[in-house]
């Protein structure tokens, strides 16, 4: 975790001492499943909550235990016996590392879930708020990066929309997914812990206890909750490539707010560069790094290995706080976002009517002309305006192949900028739910 991408709501899952009391947790709440089973004393169970409830757990002591043991959760239950007591003797009775280690790494793969979702309700409340904005404003489509037919920017925003609602909702069935507990012990037999100890720290934690688990839960439930970040992470860098693409000097069709006092540039004191979205590039790419390695620790050795572990260390941190940042900065730029209607109006009359084509060219078909005809009475006249030589309008009325077919007016009608926006209250329907 790199501190200047990070937000202190979502380091705090990760620090050590959230995970500690979440360890703890794990164990009082097996104690107390224990004491009601008569496998321990109920006062063990008493004394061990009572003890660790309010404890500050001290990370360079259990550092300096693990130094000596070269093994981090007996290091934790070695300190932790330094606060119980004599009834910490009760602790971690039938369970093995892995118990404490995958439940907890499920409760803050949950948790950080949790922040996620409430940060693309923000990137989806922006969208929404933006797109109603300029629902009808005029803009250019492009295909291949050329001018294609007329949309309009709220468009482009509803697309955004429906493409993160998706990821909302992969997001909370990945959540879903993951929010599985383990107390099975050994080789996850229970042969050496009751399976409704299991059930008891489950449903205290928030969590359902795995079906079968083989020591270790299943990683092919981390897979793909770190698949679903990365399919959110490259939804974050498509919108954000569409604002870089629009923020071109020769574009300039939106572009990032620029706060007083800031700089664009070393050298060059004219410049605004598109800072955030090529940051959110890069950040996309680092949180779409981590699905590999996911995808990868599902195949672990027979019951368990640890072969995962490492990965997870920092895979779990790194991809969530990234993506955390990321989405927040990605809500805060569509809040502020620059949008030049004059320019996109500029830019769609930039090729001449070259937009309208498609219309003439069935207009042709309805009329008579075969489609290779109309296809070659339109590109003719259309070429002489790609190249800046008239305007296409003018030059298919003076066109005696097209005139056999369409009048003046008609040819005229087809031009009509009214006509390619006549579906937007459909598609905002669709998308929103209102028009």
């Amino acid at each position: 975790m790199i501190p200047r991408y990070t937000r202190p709501e979502m380091a705090s899952i990760w620090e050590p001492q959230t995970r500690f009391k979440i360890w703890f947790e794990i164990e009082a709440h097996a104690a107390d499943a224990l004491a009601e089973l008569g496998v321990i004393p109920k006062e063990a169970a008493r004394t061990i909550w009572a003890k660790g409830k309010d404890a500050t757990f001290n990370v360079e002591r259990i550092d300096e235990i693990e130094r000596e043991t070269k093994h981090d959760v007996i290091a934790f239950l070695t300190h932790f016996a330094e606060i119980v007591g004599p009834e910490a003797r009760f602790v971690h009775q039938g369970m093995t590392s892995s118990d404490v280690l995958d439940t907890c790494l499920n409760v803050q793969l949950k948790r950080a879930a949790d922040l996620l979702i409430a940060d693309l309700d923000r990137v989806l409340a922006a969208l929404k708020t933006r797109a109603f904005e300029h629902k009808m404003t005029p803009t250019i489509g492009r295909s291949h990066g050329i001018h294609a037919e007329p949309i309009t920017f709220g468009l482009k925003l509803a697309y955004a929309h429906a493409e993160f609602a998706r990821a909302r909702a992969r997001l909370v069935a990945a959540r879903d997914e993951i929010s599985t507990c383990a107390i099975s012990g050994a080789v996850g037999t229970f042969a050496q812990i009751d399976p409704r100890v299991e059930e008891h720290v489950a449903k205290a934690m928030g969590l359902r206890p795995e079906p079968v688990s083989t020591q270790v839960i299943p990683r092919d439930r981390h897979a793909m909750y770190f698949a679903t970040l990365g399919v959110i992470a490259a939804s974050v860098e498509r919108l954000a490539v569409e604002v870089r693409h629009l923020q071109r000097t020769e574009v300039l069709e939106a572009e990032e707010f620029f706060s007083e006092g800031q700089k664009g540039s070393s050298a060059m004191p004219h410049k605004r560069n598109p800072v955030l979205s090529e940051n959110l590039s890069g950040l996309s790419r680092m949180v779409r790094a981590y699905v590999t390695p996911a995808l990868e620790n599902v195949a672990l050795w027979h019951e368990r290995d640890i072969s995962h572990s490492s990965a997870e260390r920092m895979m779990g941190p790194d991809a969530t706080v990234t993506l955390d940042f990321a989405l927040v900065r990605l809500a805060g730029l569509i809040e502020k976002l620059l949008v030049y209607p004059q320019n996109m109006q500029k830019n769609l009359d930039r090729l001449g009517g070259l937009v309208h084509s498609q219309r003439v060219l069935i207009a042709l078909t309805q009329k008579g002309a075969s489609r290779e005809d109309a296809y070659q009475f339109v590109q003719r006249n259309a070429m002489p305006v790609w190249r800046g030589e008239g305007d296409f309008q003018t030059l298919l009325k003076q066109d005696p192949d097209v005139k056999k077919y369409m009048t003046d007016a008609e040819i005229e009608e087809k031009f009509d900028l009214g006509y390619h926006l006549k579906h937007v209250d459909t598609i905002f329907k669709r998308v929103f739910g209102e028009s």
